[in-house]
């Protein structure tokens, strides 16, 4: 298996060493010492401080995904309506996600290069008055990132729960889950946390988990265990101790660096690489930069290249990127800067080598 000297996938990304350790070490028993549920407790309160939110947070065992299916079976029935707000691939397929557990779903639909247009979303709203509003932050296949504030009062003023997928924005863009209305807030290890794909976040909100009860969903998945859960210290599996000592790590390392700072360093980091591009002559793929996400960049494939080639071309000289999903593979290419990859240095190098592989075939 090979290794790359330059990684920039847009996650799972590079996982620096003091986060490994961790995995290194040996716990006792989640499901028997006070030792992890103090853990659990200072996660949950790490996370709710980069979100800017007192509702809870549940911290379960497994990939991203896990909170995206859990939080829509958690509170949903077979009918009920759900209005996805869509502009890329997750977009698009959180709507098919709803449709597979029996909703009735409308899209309200945009291009993938586009974002949502609040006006629209509202008129929408306002006709159908679902139960729950979705939307993703950052479209990560993309490379877009989406208002949100304006989409959660719209959910607020027609009574709708308001679920949202910030697993690839989260930590590194400014995300204030209690004042955009968001009841369901979702969020993967493995972006910009800088952890493997083990940890699935959800930050619930007094409606949602009245929502869940009334529901009465029961799965591995399932939110509703959680909201007792730590509380009553019997949690519905065992736990990776391993991954949440990790998780504390990576959740104080942000904080001590100061918001502020972390998502000026993404800012900065983006703004560089997409003029690094612009320079070479390649094409954004945004319709425009000012809604560009400052964790990806997804950019048009370079006159002259298929992906395969531009793919095996990089990691001949040690960098690995991203392709892209649905309507977008083969099309565009994505540098992901997010975590640990948001450093200038490292994005610079990775920049330098694309540089020299496309002066080369000119």
């Amino acid at each position: 298996m090979e290794t790359y000297d330059i990684g920039l996938v847009p996650g799972p990304v590079s996982v620096p060493p003091e986060l490994r350790a961790p995995y290194q070490r040996d716990y006792g028993s989640p499901d028997l010492e006070e030792e992890f549920f103090a853990l659990y407790q200072a996660c949950e309160a790490s996370l709710g401080g980069i979100l800017a939110t007192r509702n809870r947070v549940v911290i379960q065992s497994g990939e991203g995904m896990l909170a995206l299916w859990g939080a829509l079976k958690s509170v949903l029935r077979p009918g009920d309506r759900v209005m996805a707000v869509a502009s890329g691939v997750f977009g698009y397929g959180i709507a098919d996600m709803a449709r597979q557990l029996g909703m009735t779903v409308e899209v309200v639909g945009f291009g993938y290069d586009d974002v949502p247009d609040p006006d629209q979303v509202r008129d929408a709203a306002r006709r159908l008055r679902p139960r729950l509003i979705t939307a993703v932050h950052c479209e990560t296949p993309s490379g877009t990132l989406a208002a949100l504030a304006p989409l959660g009062a719209i959910a607020a003023e027609v009574g709708a729960l308001f679920y949202v997928d910030f697993v690839s924005s989260g930590g590194g863009v400014e995300i204030r889950v209690d004042d955009w209305h968001i009841d369901l807030g979702l969020l993967g290890s493995q972006k910009v946390l800088s952890l493997p794909p083990d940890l699935a976040m959800v930050t619930v909100s007094d409606r949602a988990w009245e929502a869940a009860q009334e529901v009465g969903y029961a799965g591995y998945d399932a939110l509703a265990p959680w909201r007792t859960g730590v509380a009553d210290r019997y949690l519905p599996y065992t736990h990776n101790w391993r991954a949440m000592a990790a998780l504390h790590l990576a959740t104080t390392q942000l904080l001590d660096e100061g918001l502020p700072a972390v998502f000026k360093r993404h800012g900065e980091v983006a703004a560089r690489c997409r003029g690094r591009l612009r320079a070479m002559g390649v094409d954004l793929f945004p319709k425009s930069e000012a809604i560009c996400s400052p964790t990806v960049t997804a950019a048009r494939m370079p006159f002259g290249w298929t992906w395969p080639d531009l793919d095996r071309a990089l990691r001949a000289r040690g960098m690995v990127v991203g392709g892209s999903y649905g309507p977008l593979a083969g099309k565009v290419f994505r540098i992901g800067h997010m975590g640990s990859q948001a450093d200038g240095g490292l994005v610079g190098r990775g920049l330098d080598v694309l540089q020299q592989i496309l002066a080369g075939r000119r």
